[in-house]
C-alpha cells in the first residue's frame, strides 16, 4: 500500500481518537458533574450559568446538557480572530447524539433527483474530490437571545453562540456534480445523526435551494482548525454554509436528498423563520404578518478587550479590541464612540481572513475626564449596511444586532 502523505495520517489518527472520544453515554450526558463549581452571571434575568466541561471542550456555560447547548465564555473571543476548538460552542435539538462514530464505517450517501446515487466513505470524499478551505463564522440564529426585552420564549443565549473557524472538506457542487443533479430539483435536503427522542418529535432536517448547494462555496468539511471535527461540533463530517446561520450548518450529515418541491419540514416550516419586513421585526408583543425562512448572518461588532464595569485610568492610553462580521458583504469599516455614541472615530482593521471570517478591529484610547463611560461600536459593510442603534425586536429572539454598549469607570 502507498504510504499516506502526512496530512492525511495525521487527519485519520486524529479522526480515529475523535472516533471514539465519546464512547458510552453516561460519560457524555454527566459531563457536568465532572467540573469544578465556577458560575458565570451573564447580565440579563436568570442569567446564572455553570461552567461545564464536555470531552474535548474546555469548560463552557452550561444551557442544557440534554441535549447539550454550551456557550462560548465571551473572554475567549479576545485570544484571537479564530476560536479554538475546545471552546467552540455546541448546539443540538435534539436528545438522541450520537456519542460515538466509526470513521471507517461512515458512509455519506447522495440520493433522490440525481442520475448516479453515491455512497461515500471519508476516505473517498478525501481522494476524489478536490480539498478547500473556507474562514467563516458560524452563529446561532438565537446568539444573544436573553438581552431580548420583552423577553421571549428559547434558549436564553449570551452573546458567546459564536465561533470563527477555518474549515476544510469538499465543496458540496462537486459531490452533488458527481451525482448528477437532474433538471427539476429544487433543493437539497440534509440530514445528521442526531435522531428525535419520540415518533412524535420532528427530525432536525434542513434544505438549502440547490443553486445555493450548487454555489461552491458551501462545504461538506471534516476539519476545523486543522484538525478533525469535534465530536460535538459535528464529527466526521458537517454542512459549512458560509455568510449563513448555524442552523443550515447541519452536524454529522450523512444523507443529501435531491428534491423537486420545497421542503416542509418543521425546522423550515414553521421553526426558523423571520418576519418578512424591514429589519426582520414587528412591535414587541404582535405576531408578524407573514414570515420567511432565516437565512444570511447580519452585521455584527463587539469591543471583546474590556467587559462591562471595567476600571480605566485617566490620562493612561488603553487599546481597545474587538471583532466584527458579516454575511460576507465583508466589513469596510469599523466606529467607536467613547462618549455614548456622541462623537465616532474609525478603528484600525486587521489582518483579513476573507469574507466570511471575524475581523479584528483596535483603536488606541487615552480617557481624559474622570467619571462613567458608555464605550459603542459599530460595523458597516461595503454595501453600506451597519448595525441599529436600537435593539429590533422579533417572538423568537433572532438576529440580534444592536450597536453594543460597554460602560466603564474612569478613575
Amino acid at each position: 500500500m502507498d504510504a499516506l502523505p502526512s496530512s492525511r495520517r495525521r487527519f485519520l489518527a486524529g479522526a480515529t481518537q475523535a472516533g471514539i472520544a465519546l464512547l458510552g453515554g453516561s460519560r457524555l450526558l454527566t459531563a457536568q458533574s465532572a467540573v469544578a463549581e465556577e458560575t458565570v452571571s451573564l447580565p440579563f434575568a436568570n442569567g446564572e450559568r455553570r461552567l461545564v466541561q464536555f470531552p474535548q471542550k474546555r469548560p463552557l456555560l452550561l444551557l442544557t446538557h440534554r441535549p447539550p447547548q454550551l456557550e462560548t465564555p465571551f473572554s475567549v473571543f479576545n485570544e484571537g480572530v479564530f476560536t479554538p476548538n475546545d471552546a467552540f460552542f455546541v448546539r443540538y435539538h435534539l436528545s438522541g447524539i450520537p456519542l460515538s462514530i466509526d470513521p471507517d464505517t461512515f458512509r455519506l450517501e447522495v440520493k433522490g433527483l440525481v442520475d448516479k446515487p453515491l455512497t461515500l466513505s471519508l476516505r473517498e470524499l478525501r481522494s476524489d474530490f478536490e480539498q478547500v478551505e473556507v474562514v467563516a463564522v458560524n452563529q446561532c440564529s438565537g446568539n444573544s437571545r436573553g438581552f431580548f426585552k420583552p423577553r421571549v420564549g428559547g434558549g436564553q443565549l449570551g452573546n458567546g453562540a459564536m465561533g470563527n473557524a477555518r474549515w476544510r472538506g469538499v465543496r458540496l457542487k462537486d459531490v452533488l456534480d458527481k451525482a448528477g443533479v437532474q433538471a427539476t430539483a429544487k433543493q437539497v435536503v440534509a440530514n445528521g445523526l442526531d435522531t428525535p427522542p419520540t415518533p412524535q418529535t420532528p427530525d432536525f432536517i434542513k434544505a438549502l435551494e440547490i443553486d445555493h448547494a450548487r454555489d461552491g462555496e458551501t462545504l461538506l468539511a471534516f476539519e476545523m482548525n486543522g484538525e478533525p471535527l469535534p465530536m460535538l461540533n459535528g464529527f466526521p463530517l458537517r454542512l459549512v454554509v458560509p455568510g449563513y446561520y448555524g442552523t443550515y450548518w447541519i452536524k454529522h450529515v450523512h444523507e443529501l436528498t435531491v428534491v423537486s418541491d420545497t421542503f416542509e419540514g418543521f425546522y423550515m416550516n414553521p421553526g426558523y423563520r423571520i418576519p418578512n419586513t424591514p429589519g426582520y421585526c414587528v412591535e414587541p408583543g404582535t405576531p408578524p404578518k407573514s414570515t420567511i425562512p432565516i437565512q444570511r448572518l447580519n452585521i455584527r461588532s463587539f469591543l471583546t478587550s474590556l467587559i462591562s464595569g471595567a476600571e480605566l485610568s485617566a490620562g493612561r492610553e488603553t487599546l481597545l479590541r474587538g471583532i466584527a462580521f458579516d454575511g460576507g458583504s465583508q466589513i469596510s469599516e469599523v466606529l467607536v464612540s467613547t462618549d455614548s455614541g456622541r462623537h465616532w472615530q474609525a478603528a484600525q482593521l486587521g489582518q483579513d481572513h476573507g469574507r466570511y471570517s471575524f475581523r479584528e478591529w483596535t483603536l488606541a484610547w487615552t480617557p481624559t475626564t474622570k467619571g462613567p463611560v458608555e464605550i459603542l461600536c459599530r460595523a458597516l459593510n461595503r454595501l453600506g449596511e451597519s448595525q441599529p442603534l436600537a435593539p429590533l425586536w422579533n417572538p423568537s429572539g433572532y438576529m440580534r444586532n444592536v450597536v453594543e454598549s460597554t460602560p466603564v469607570l474612569v478613575s
